[in-house]
């Protein structure tokens, strides 16, 4: 990652709008973007905070950048709202014109709300890839770099996840989970046991990760895990459970098994570290599940993230 690929910062006051716009049109520079889209990104970023700040009093917003794109997500725990707001409506009897800019602008945009607890609002500026998976993470408060991380691949017909939470916290934890990424993205194409096992056998001059690596193929989905990432599998309301093994990478490994699951079109996949809380559902979130996937993990950082640690989630929805 380098030091302009993610960004949080807090709303709290209306001076924050500047600094999230400058965040949002230094990445839309570093993404390659032309100019006018950077001035739209600069649009769209500003509307965001000014909503966030306007509507919900506080929040926090994610900018980051991608290989030609820029993502924005506004977070907040304030009102909210239901339905959606429209163009030409306003929860707080202004236009509402700032919602439809956001629209017109954003190659994609997304809103997930409720009353009473808050809204995740996410866009997307640029040309991006054509799977729908998309991760959060964030490090422990007074940290400036988090031991959480996340990847994916692609190998002819095969999607293939992971998630790591580096053993502790902060620069080292970081380095851990850095070392295991390069080694998942490195490593020839196989199936999950075989890439946590490379991992495994790259990183031991680290202090270490627990790892999961999930890999989709027609029907079927394979998992494989080493340590505290859970894993669900998502369709049609049902939540499964996906089985990992005790141990850490890097150091600590007496079993690697991988386990198959009937995979049925358009289902979920939900991989987050113990920085999340283990025990939800989206029986708790109506309407969720049928959210674009960095939506869906927006909503699941704000409520299940653990104050005192990292905290990494990433979403994937397979094709229908």
């Amino acid at each position: 990652m380098g030091p302009l690929t993610d960004v949080w910062i807090d709303v709290t006051e209306e001076s924050a709008v500047g600094a999230v716009r400058r965040a949002a049109v230094d990445r839309a520079a570093a993404a390659g973007l032309p100019e006018q889209r950077v001035a739209e990104v600069a649009i769209v970023a500003a509307e965001l905070a000014a909503n966030v700040h306007r509507h919900a009093g506080s929040g926090t917003i994610l900018v980051r950048r991608g290989a030609g794109h820029v993502e924005i997500v506004a977070v907040d725990s304030g009102p909210g709202f239901e339905p959606p707001p429209v163009e030409g409506l306003s929860s707080r009897g202004g236009l509402g014109i700032g919602l439809g800019a956001i629209r017109r602008l954003s190659d994609w945009s997304d809103v997930y709300s409720r009353p009473g607890s808050g809204t995740v609002f996410a866009v997307r500026i640029g040309e991006a890839g054509p799977l729908d998976v998309a991760g959060l993470t964030r490090p422990m408060p007074g940290e400036t770099t988090g031991g959480d991380a996340y990847s994916w691949r692609t190998d002819d017909e095969t999607i293939t996840l992971l998630v790591c939470d580096g053993l502790g916290h902060g620069p080292l934890a970081a380095s851990a989970a850095g070392a295991a990424v390069r080694a998942f993205e490195d490593a020839p194409a196989g199936p999950p046991a075989q890439l946590v096992k490379h991992v495994h056998g790259e990183i031991s001059h680290t202090r270490g990760v627990a790892v999961a690596v999930a890999q989709a193929r027609g029907g079927t989905l394979t998992f494989a895990g080493l340590g505290n990432i859970a894993a669900t599998l998502v369709h049609q309301g049902e939540h499964r459970g996906l089985i990992s093994l005790p141990g850490i990478a890097g150091h600590r490994a007496a079993a690697i098994r991988q386990y198959d699951y009937p995979l049925s079109p358009g289902a979920l996949i939900v991989m987050h570290t113990d920085g999340l809380r283990q025990r939800w559902s989206f029986g708790d979130y109506p309407g969720l599940v049928t959210r674009r996937p960095l939506v869906i993990a927006g909503a699941l950082l704000r409520d299940l993230g653990v104050r005192r640690d990292d905290a990494g989630v990433l979403v994937a929805r397979m094709p229908s």
